[in-house]
């Protein structure tokens, strides 16, 4: 169903690219939008390795939300910062890309344990994931997506 990598020998291992999908803050989650076109936003990510499985959150309502209704396919892009090996010029990216099923959380419980890992990602102590918790939970959605196939490679820009 889905196609093999054509640059084959650029290919990530599988190891690799949940190392990428942990480490990295944000990616590119691209659903099918308003009249076919694609749209594709950038939007924080929290990885359950685990469950082998991505979860987003946001405001219970908007294009997004509306687009994975009517298909809830999605792609979603990470890639880090990149390095340039000596004596070179050209940055090389290692990138991430996967498909799969994208879903709202329903569960009131779960929906907060996400808020709360999302939140321990990127705030500077527990203390304000937990006041941000206690301010906005009740205004959030959270989405959650089943990996269906994930690829991942080494670009070098030149």
């Amino acid at each position: 169903m889905f196609r093999k990598m054509r640059r084959f020998k650029q290919q990530l291992s599988d190891e690799e690219c949940r190392a990428i999908l942990k480490a990295e803050p944000r990616g590119v989650l691209a659903v099918s939008g308003d009249d076919g076109y694609p749209y594709a936003l950038p939007i924080s990510h929290y990885y359950d390795e685990e469950a082998n499985k991505l979860y987003f959150h946001g405001a219970k309502q908007g294009h997004k939300l509306d687009a994975i209704r009517r298909s809830d396919k999605v792609s979603f892009c990470v890639y880090d910062k990149g390095f340039v090996r000596e004596g070179e010029w050209a940055l090389n990216i290692k990138s991430v890309i996967v498909f799969g099923r994208l879903r709202p959380v329903t569960d009131p419980e779960k929906t907060e344990e996400i808020c709360r890992r999302l939140g321990n990602k990127f705030y500077p102590d527990p203390e304000s994931v937990e006041k941000e918790i206690e301010r906005d939970l009740s205004r959030v959605l959270c989405l959650e997506l089943e990996i269906e196939h994930m690829t991942g490679k080494l670009v070098n820009e030149s």
